[in-house]
């Protein structure tokens, strides 16, 4: 599916540490660089920050598939399902995109996003005091246990999943970004997928509600070439699967940043206006997507250096390269909350930027600080380096985040200034989108 197979590499999907050493790796071998994806998929591969910038919005890399990418056959390759064979905002171009834009972007006003921010507050308390009820030396999966519980929480509540639901959608959602699985596996994996969106429409069919799902089964239901069937499955896929997993890795990377940085978590804590550099450092370093399958060249593209992308070719974009460019930033892979520059592609660039940005440093910024706040003398149980990695090339995360809580403080407002400013006060009134706008959406 590219122009030249020979001279290929594999993309590594062993994350952690070899994740940022490939990218060094053909960042340094060119302009573009041809590599394997599981299941023989084979596509350029863009990392340096210059390039993956002026190839994000350039007139001729499109994503998608259906229209640009020369012999793509739908359901061919399990594993892409998600990303490729869906038809939703990230697949999506020019009228289409601009359609499905307007339909869902109306949920992603900074009123709407800051109405959010007392729901997101209680999920955050509820997770605390259920961590305060663990003792202050037992070794507790963070990741598991609040990380992964603030987006997936916030998620499911503003899709309206019913809590019989809810383990099922969240199980499968976690497999979404992880790539060691067969492709078998990934068969099964799609199916379940598509089965958990078709039964969370049924069930807002029998039972609506004030929530996203329901909102966009009116807009098919009332015109469908507003949003058509397949077009709402994906869209579900699209906002609940990314919306949950890039936020948990978001908050992840911030907190081990902070306790492998006792400097730098002191000087934040006593400064919570730092809040907002701490979420972009960790964004910049640790972007919680490395790569997102994929786009497609629609005519020949000259990158210099013996490099041509032909028309039909896959390009698939390293999200995580531009913050770790050193041509961008000094020291690139040190964590530096006073760094000046923390420019970063971790939501994208151009067109498909992600539309919920902004929930996703919000829940970021009310979680971080109310977690440091109440557990002070919080600590890794083991050494950063020890930490086992996702298995992936497309999600950047960690499997587990083994920590000591140390004993509690006593839940208060924090003082000092908010990482995103004071709350400002939403009447939701009739509009039931201000009272739950969709979770993060990645289209990239």
């Amino acid at each position: 599916m590219t122009s030249d197979p020979t001279e290929i590499v594999t993309l590594d999907s062993g994350g952690g540490g070899r994740l940022y050493d490939q990218l060094d790796e053909l960042r340094a071998a060119g302009p573009a660089v041809l590599v394997k994806l599981l299941d023989g998929v084979a596509t350029w591969s863009v990392i340096r920050g210059d390039i993956a910038k002026e190839l994000l919005v350039h007139p001729h890399i499109f994503k998608d598939p259906r229209k640009s990418w020369a012999g793509y056959r739908p359901g061919a390759v399990p594993w892409l399902y998600p990303f490729v064979d869906v038809i939703n905002l990230a697949t999506s171009n020019g009228d289409d995109h601009t359609r499905l834009k307007q339909l869902i972007g109306k949920a992603f006003t900074a009123r709407r996003i800051e109405a959010m921010r007392p729901g997101i507050e209680a999920v955050v308390a509820d997770l605390l005091e259920a961590l305060e009820r663990r003792g202050a030396t037992e070794r507790v999966d963070l990741r598991t246990e609040f990380a992964q519980g603030v987006p997936t929480r916030v998620v499911c509540d503003l899709f309206g999943f019913p809590a019989d639901q809810r383990p099922e959608v969240l199980r499968v959602m976690g497999y979404v970004f992880a790539r060691d699985v067969t492709p078998q596996e990934s068969e099964i994996l799609a199916q379940d997928l598509h089965r958990a969106m078709r039964t969370l429409i049924e069930a807002k069919r029998l039972m609506p509600g004030d929530d996203m799902t329901s909102l966009l089964l009116t807009a098919h239901e009332e015109d469908g070439d507003r949003l058509s069937e397949a077009e709402l499955v994906s869209t579900l896929i699209l906002m609940i699967g990314a919306g949950g997993e890039t936020t948990v890795a978001l908050i992840g990377a911030a907190v081990r940043e902070l306790l492998s940085h006792p400097g730098q978590l002191a000087k934040v804590r006593a400064e919570p206006a730092h809040w907002t550099d701490v979420i972009e450092e960790a964004l910049r370093v640790h972007a919680p997507v490395m790569y997102m399958p994929l786009r497609y060249a629609t005519a020949d593209i000259d990158l210099g250096d013996g490099v041509v992308i032909r028309a039909g070719d896959a390009v698939i974009i390293g999200f995580g390269g531009h913050g770790r460019d050193p041509e961008i930033h000094a020291d690139p892979a040190s964590f530096q909350i006073d760094r000046a520059d923390k420019q970063h592609l971790a939501f994208g660039y151009g067109t498909h930027y992600c539309l919920g940005a902004p929930l996703a440093r919000l829940e970021a910024q009310v979680a971080l600080p109310a977690l440091f706040d109440r557990f002070p003398q919080l600590a890794l149980s083991v050494a950063p380096d020890q930490l086992e990695p996702q298995h992936s090339f497309i999600g950047n995360d960690v499997v587990e985040l083994p920590v000591t809580l140390g004993p509690a403080a006593s839940p208060s407002e924090p003082a000092g200034p908010r990482a995103g400013g004071g709350r400002t006060p939403v009447s939701r009134g009739a509009d039931p989108l201000a009272a739950a706008p969709p979770a993060v959406l990645q289209d990239r």
